[in-house]
């Protein structure tokens, strides 16, 4: 049994597992929750995603509430076959702008992503799997607590899934074998 090791990563606390030789190695199979008001979860996420993909896994991400996100970004292609981006939204404005309509729709195409995340899932086409923002679909009424138990029952027992999202509640929590809160502190240096 290796050491355990508490880390300081983006100002946030993640634990980390084992150390074997030098490298890190986290537990594989786990559901992680990155939320908090906080700037970074996203980033951190993406972080985690370039970590695997030096590891030769494969990894999808799948942006929700993102407005353009990174999809369009030409850096991002070139990370492919690697990691993977996808956005199902087709707007570029934040959902809470959006017509009841414009919201209808969207909340479809969202869907859709689910769907698309529910099929990675059934056939573990990757070792991460990243769905981020996917804690906002439940603050915007979209999808329940329930709905996304659901989508995550599917999970094969050696993928890795990070959630990130501002809000959370217990009911999320229990979903995840680790949550990560981040907060963004501000302080002033006195002279």
């Amino acid at each position: 049994m290796h050491p355990r090791k508490d880390c300081d990563i983006l100002s946030m606390y993640i634990e980390c597992n084992f150390w074997e030789y030098g490298v890190l190695f986290m537990e594989k199979g786990r559901i992680q929750i990155y939320s908090g008001e906080g700037h970074g979860k996203s980033p951190a996420a993406l972080g985690r995603a370039i970590q695997s993909a030096c590891e030769g896994e494969y990894v999808v991400i799948i942006q929700f509430l993102k407005g353009r996100g990174l999809t369009e970004s030409e850096f991002v292609k070139r990370l492919e076959p690697e990691i993977k981006i996808f956005r199902f939204e087709k707007s570029a404005e934040d959902f809470s702008q959006l017509s009841d309509e414009r919201k209808e729709e969207e909340s479809r195409n969202i869907r859709n992503g689910l769907n698309f995340a529910r099929k990675i899932l059934n056939t573990g086409e990757c070792s991460l799997l990243i769905l981020d923002e996917v804690l906002g679909l439940i603050d915007n009424g979209i999808i329940t607590v329930e709905e996304l138990k659901n989508l995550l029952s599917g999970k094969p027992e050696e993928m890795d899934i990070i959630m990130t999202g501002i809000s959370l509640n217990d009911r999320v929590c229990a979903l995840a074998d680790q949550v990560t809160k981040v907060d963004t502190m501000h302080f002033k240096i006195w002279d």
